[in-house]
């Protein structure tokens, strides 16, 4: 008698990496919309900035058009920044100190998987944040030029940029570190990026330096193209590809897992 074979179903053994990194990116998308603290970090401050500094004139603007055609880019950007950076930031500091990525590490899915789909839940999340802005603006008379996929290439550079370097911290400072020096980060890249304060406002001394940093360039970018319907803004481009190139080989060489 031949020996009987047992058929298994499911079939054991891992599912398909596509399978395994759409699973996990809908997954931490689904946790971060349900974090109460992140989704005001990343929804509802850059919207109510938005509404707010559209309707009071606080802050003297720049450039043609209506508060909200200067005001709606730097959002956009302070959206990318939220999310990519001091969002990513945080969660993964906290998923490393309590062992969640030790775990996730140990598991079928590889660790590189595991990261890709963080970066997809970003750029879902982004995209829901950058639809939600735009029809708010929108509604408030903003009147966006320029070509759509010069603007896609700035929020993908910059997310890339943010990313990398959220990457970077959650990935060699401790989780409260993580927490304070996100959260400050976010404030003074708010305050002094270009986002809501044009960089033209501040002293000749410190604008060149000021001019460097991601959120400037981003938010410069897309107002360039946005607002005054100008061409490819390559320094901003340059500026956003040379953070993204330092921030994600830095993450990548000192990120530790535990």
């Amino acid at each position: 008698m031949s020996a009987a074979t047992t058929d298994y179903s499911p079939k054991p053994g891992p599912a398909p990496v596509g399978r395994m990194l759409l699973a996990q990116t809908a997954f931490e998308t689904r946790m971060l919309l349900r974090n109460g603290e992140q989704l005001l970090l990343t929804v509802v401050i850059p919207t109510v900035l938005l509404v707010l500094f559209s309707a009071v004139d606080i802050v003297a603007v720049e450039g043609p058009g209506k508060r909200v055609d200067f005001l709606a880019p730097g959002l956009l950007a302070l959206a990318v920044m939220s999310t990519a950076f001091t969002g990513q930031a945080i969660a993964t500091g906290f998923e490393r100190r309590y062992g969640v990525l030790k775990r996730l590490g140990a598991s079928p899915l590889p660790r590189w998987a595991l990261l890709t789909a963080k970066t997809g839940c970003v750029l879902v999340t982004e995209a829901l944040q950058v639809a939600l802005l735009s029809v708010i603006a929108l509604a408030l008379g903003w009147s966006p030029h320029g070509n759509p996929l010069t603007v896609a290439a700035l929020l993908v550079l910059g997310t890339a940029a943010f990313s990398g370097l959220g990457l970077l911290m959650a990935g060699t400072l401790k989780a409260e570190a993580t927490l304070a020096g996100a959260n400050l980060v976010f404030i003074l890249l708010l305050l002094a990026g270009g986002v809501i304060v044009p960089l033209g406002k501040f002293p000749d001394a410190v604008r060149p330096v000021l001019e460097l940093l991601p959120i400037s360039a981003l938010s410069d970018g897309l107002r360039s193209v946005l607002q005054a319907g100008a061409g490819v803004p390559w320094a901003d481009l340059g500026i956003l590809a040379g953070w993204s190139v330092l921030g994600l080989a830095a993450a990548a060489r000192f990120f530790r897992w535990e």
